[in-house]
């Protein structure tokens, strides 16, 4: 049998040899049911649980988002780095929804498949998207909890009435491959990010507050007027969840001096209408009055329903306009990772389509929770999302200087000119948190083109992006709502405000030639580089803080009144982003060299994870770029042999390095020494190359069809097993020869082998005609019977097994049973093992792949579900859990051995999410 053997981590171990024992695998039964994981609401708690809801409660637009595979996941990924790319073939050609939904939507099949279960189910259709990647539908909660396989329950949260599904989801196992998730099952919807301050106008000579005009004269929008760029001939669409008055918008305009433009309201068809939502009224007057008051003649569509975020998915799906704002977020901690996840994918379509998703990143500084259940940092979503622009909060201060005149001009404004400013930062006025949404995601891994000086040198996305003033005190907004003027802050107005300069530079580059139809995508991109390149567009704000303080309630267990949140600095920072912006500047500096980064020397190097490999294997082949001066390459590496393109990449990286991988099929390369050379273009310079060497050989034969005899957990040899983990495959015939991979990523074929799980590519450690160790694919779903294949050089066998959500096994030293790398220790000492089978992490990291060198400690993967440690039944204090650089689908634990137990040999265990490995040994001896 072949010893499984941890490959060498840079920063923590070396290598250590484990055996692999042998066990067959009993057949079992299919399950019926597949479920979905991440969809219990973080509020749905038991002590807030009132029980079942009553059966006439009807649910509208309960949203099945549909699974797109790894190949579209990958394409699509590419395809937005290259709408980004000046110079790519894809650079600003937008998609539209069928374009989108025949590259990477459902089949006819699936989408059949899915709706024909749906109907069946009792459930109405209520749309399928242009783009086929979701389905809603309505009914009644029995139908509901029928069809998902979940109770419905009422829950009571700080007095509020909800429901939420006390149970995961799930759908049957035919399709579990199909249905990656469900929105609409609670009712636990965002809210928005408005600060009233006023109940009414009462200006005076100390006191002012922004008029439209005020506004376009302090952020550099006026000579964008004086040039007849006003969003004449744009659209524009705001989000939200009520019906609006339009009185109230035309008097707004009215009083301003603005132009009649009413914006058209459009319920989201099949939708359930909200009626009028007192708590929303105010927000929806707000984002259309300011989003009108900077695109002026731009034609806007409120988009709305029950839920904001159903608007917001409606709008994109129908690609109603180049540009969405809207300002309602819910805290990432109490937001099921489902949803998300979810919106993150409708972001994705949008960028697709060449929409620009703006919104408001919070109105409690770093902790956006603001409550006592989550009192500590946490930011907003959906503006953690990387495919939304996130706005954060500015404050003017004045200083000394003069930058208001004594009495207002006929459109109410009296600005003279950009007044400097600071974070934003009222709570200790406002006597609660109120102060500029900021921080790091707990969702979101850090997108390639988040770089430049200040960014935190984390694998996470932070926010905002950008910001604009936002204090109610310290100028306050004036906004028409109820039928009387009053003054709003917070970053509710940043976002639709944003949103108009947005809309102002889609009609500038269509009119100046620069594009030949509006659409910027994902903005964020070129957001980065300008702040690097143009400095003269943004405003750094390097004073204040978004520090806050939220009060614990007597009730409430391990709550402290811990002041959390970051400080302004130079560049980049948590507070503020990139700072504010100088609109006009913005605007015509945007295209050519604005968003193209400046040349920088860029070095390549190339890698395969295997140098000889067979004509039907598959081989990872990585181009890593490194950037001069701190810049991060972007763009595509092409991959060449000789004169054949084998396929190109883009980049993706941050902090001055970024990498593309492609895999390579042996049946593309000639027999023999063969070289692959990649190339990477650059602006004002020649290309730079890197090239390696291969070898590639005949097909081997197959020695006859594999038979596979038994499976086993690559650590614990239990037959045990969970998404992510080594699972040794036994039997005879299974290779013709043996091979084990050389670097990471892993290959997805060796010697002509090549395995899947469920359908989906297993990488592989080693192969053997005896053994397999394969990685079973992070995709695989949890708590499902799976089926693996094996393919022998044509000759293909397959064998069922059951996968949990965590199967913990810990490596131990065959021999003796002790664990490895160090059996043998002293109570009181810090050592370290190892363990396969911790199910998912956070962040999510992709099957085959080990952390990138240079990961930060703090930012390697760790188990999504909580682990501990015992030894002799004693549980120890861990110092480290996570998956360190150069190992995959492996959790190293660094651990204090317990002063408090007995000599001699002692018992270890590792719990992950409630399942406990099988015992290994540790010989404690002092």
């Amino acid at each position: 049998m072949k010893r499984f053997a941890l490959s060498p981590a840079a920063v923590f171990i070396t290598a250590v040899p484990v055996a692999i024992a042998f066990f067959v695998i009993a057949a079992h039964a299919q399950p019926s049911r597949a479920v979905l994981r991440g969809h219990i609401h973080p509020l749905a708690k038991a002590e807030n649980d009132r029980g079942r809801v009553s059966p006439t409660l009807q649910l509208s637009y309960v949203t099945l988002a549909l699974a797109q595979s790894d190949t579209q996941k990958a394409s699509l990924d590419q395809l937005l780095a290259q709408q980004q790319t000046p110079g790519s073939p894809n650079y600003h050609r937008w998609l539209t929804p069928e374009e989108f939904g025949q590259r990477f939507g459902a089949s006819d099949a699936d989408l059949n498949k899915v709706t024909a279960w749906l109907q069946g189910q009792g459930l109405t259709i209520a749309a399928v998207a242009r783009g086929r990647n979701w389905i809603a539908v309505n009914g009644a909660a029995p139908q509901i909890e029928s069809a998902f396989q979940t109770e419905l329950h009422e829950y009571v949260v700080n007095g509020e009435p909800h429901f939420a599904n006390a149970s995961e989801p799930s759908v049957p196992s035919e399709l579990g491959g199909i249905v990656k998730g469900i929105r609409g099952l609670h009712d636990f919807r965002p809210k928005p990010s408005g600060h009233l301050v006023k109940p009414a106008y009462t200006g005076s000579r100390s006191t002012h507050y922004l008029a439209p005009n005020d506004f376009a004269t302090i952020y550099d929008v006026t000579p964008l007027y004086n040039a007849n760029i006003n969003g004449s001939g744009q659209k524009l669409v705001v989000a939200g969840q009520t019906q609006v008055a339009l009185s109230d918008i035309e008097t707004f305009r009215s009083n301003f001096g603005l132009p009649a433009n009413d914006p058209t309201p459009l319920l989201v068809p099949g939708s359930r209408d909200p009626g009028v939502s007192s708590q929303d009224v105010p927000e929806a007057d707000l984002d259309l009055e300011w989003s009108g008051a900077i695109a002026r003649n731009a034609s806007i569509t409120f988009v709305y329903s029950y839920d904001v975020m159903t608007a917001v998915q409606y709008a994109i799906d129908q690609d109603l306009a180049p540009v969405i704002s809207s300002s309602y977020g819910s805290c990432e901690p109490e937001t099921p990772s489902a949803d998300a996840l979810a919106l993150e994918a409708v972001a994705k379509q949008g960028n697709a389509e060449g929409i620009t998703w703006i919104n408001s990143a919070g109105d409690s500084g770093g902790a956006d929770c603001d409550d006592s259940q989550n009192p500590g940092l946490a930011v907003d979503t959906p503006a953690s999302i990387p495919e939304v622009t996130g706005m954060g909060g500015t404050e003017f201060s004045e200083g000394s200087g003069t930058y208001w005149r004594a009495t207002n001009d006929t459109t109410q404004a009296s600005a003279l000119s950009y007044i400097p400013e600071m974070i934003w930062n009222d709570s200790a006025n406002d006597g609660q948190p109120a102060a500029g949404g900021g921080g790091v995601s707990i969702y979101f891994a850090k997108p390639s083109w988040q770089t430049g000086p200040g960014v935190p040198g984390n694998n996470a996305r932070n926010v905002p992006d950008i910001s604009l003033t936002a204090s109610a005190d310290h100028d306050g907004y004036m906004v028409y709502t109820g039928g009387s003027l009053q003054i709003y802050g917070g970053t509710s107005v940043p976002a639709p405000s944003f949103a108009g300069i947005a809309t102002l530079l889609n009609q500038y580059l269509v009119s100046n030639g620069i594009q030949s139809s509006p659409g910027l995508g994902n903005m964020n991109p070129a957001l980065y580089s300008l702040a690097q390149t143009q400095p003269s567009a943004f405003h750094d704000i390097t004073t204040g803080n978004n520090i806050v303080t939220v009060p614990c309630t007597s009730r409430t267990r391990g709550c402290t009144n811990t002041a959390v949140g970051y400080n302004a600095g130079v560049g980049y920072d948590n507070a503020s982003g990139l700072g504010s912006i100088d609109a006009y500047n913005l605007v015509t500096k945007w295209s050519g060299q604005a968003v193209t980064p400046p040349p920088s020397n860029t070095s390549i190097t190339l890698l395969s994870n295997l140098t000889s490999f067979g004509t039907t294997d598959t081989v990872f082949v990585t181009a890593t770029a490194t950037g001069t001066g701190g810049t991060t390459p972007v763009g595509v590496i092409q991959f060449e042999s000789g004169n054949a393109i084998l396929g190109s990449a883009a980049l993706v990286g941050s902090a001055g390095i970024a990498s593309a991988t492609i895999s390579v099929s042996g049946t593309q390369l000639s027999l023999g020494s063969e070289t692959i050379t990649a190339v990477y273009a650059q602006t004002g310079l020649s290309n730079a190359t890197a090239s390696i060497t291969v070898s590639v050989k005949p097909a081997s034969a197959s020695t006859g069809i594999p038979s596979i005899t038994g499976l086993a957990n690559g650590a614990s040899f239990t037959q045990s097993f969970s998404p992510g983990a080594i699972l040794s495959v036994f039997g005879s015939q299974l290779s013709s020869s043996t091979e084990a991979a050389s670097s990471v990523p892993l290959p997805i074929s060796m010697a002509g082998v090549a395995a899947t799980v469920n359908g989906v590519a297993a990488p592989l450690y080693y192969v053997s005609p005896g053994q397999l160790n394969i990685q079973i694919p992070y995709e695989t779903a949890a708590n499902s019977t799976v089926t693996l294949s094996v393919n022998n050089n044509g000759q293909v066998s397959s064998k069922t097994f059951t996968v949990a959500t965590a199967a913990p096994g810990i490596f131990f030293n065959y021999q003796n049973g002790l664990i490895v790398p160090t059996g043998s220790t002293t109570r009181g000492q810090i050592i370290t093992l190892f363990i396969t089978g911790a199910g998912t992490v956070t962040p999510a990291i992709p099957t085959g792949a080990a952390p990138a060198s240079g990961t930060a400690i703090a930012s390697l993967p760790r188990p999504s579900q909580t682990t501990t440690i015992t030894v002799g039944g004693v549980t120890a204090a861990s110092e480290f859990i996570g998956i360190p650089v150069g190992l995959v689908g492996v959790t190293q634990i660094n651990f204090q051995v317990p002063s408090s137990i007995g000599i001699g040999t002692q018992p270890v265990v590792v719990t992950t999410g409630g399942v406990s490995s099988p015992a290994a040994q540790l010989s404690v001896t002092n």
